[in-house]
């Protein structure tokens, strides 16, 4: 039963990256090429979307299981706080739109990617194993 906080960051950047391959601000994203003109539904999109959503339950099944909604609420809640922090410093500058979409979704995927690790993380502090 190892963790490691390398472990950690490959899952939290795991669920970062499949939010914003589901969606960004950016224009490059699984929402955007699936409304792009023509919009009609190919093989190739569908097969996407279908791995996405395998991708999106798994992640928020785990959350949940993990952290519950208490879990889940207060996980945005110290992270809303440390960008409102970044903020204030000044080392975030949220002038559209935009950049706090970014936030908004650097944030969700950084609560499903602690979600992926609750479990292994509580294991090691506790010496305790959750079995489902």
């Amino acid at each position: 039963m190892g963790i490691s906080w390398s472990g950690v960051l490959v899952r939290i950047a795991f669920a970062v990256a499949l939010v914003l391959a589901t969606f960004n601000p950016s224009g490059y994203s699984f929402y955007h090429w699936a409304i792009a003109a023509p919009p009609s539904i190919t093989a190739l999109k569908a097969f996407v979307g279908v791995v996405l959503l395998v991708g999106w339950v798994m992640c928020v099944r785990s959350a949940f299981a993990a952290l519950g909604w208490l879990g889940v609420i207060l996980g945005l809640a110290v992270v809303g706080t440390l960008f409102w922090l970044l903020i204030d410093l000044k080392l975030i500058e949220p002038t559209s739109a935009s950049a706090l979409t970014w936030i908004a979704l650097f944030m969700i995927g950084t609560i499903l990617g602690i979600g992926l690790s609750w479990s292994l993380i509580r294991a090691r502090a506790t010496g305790q194993i959750e079995v489902e």
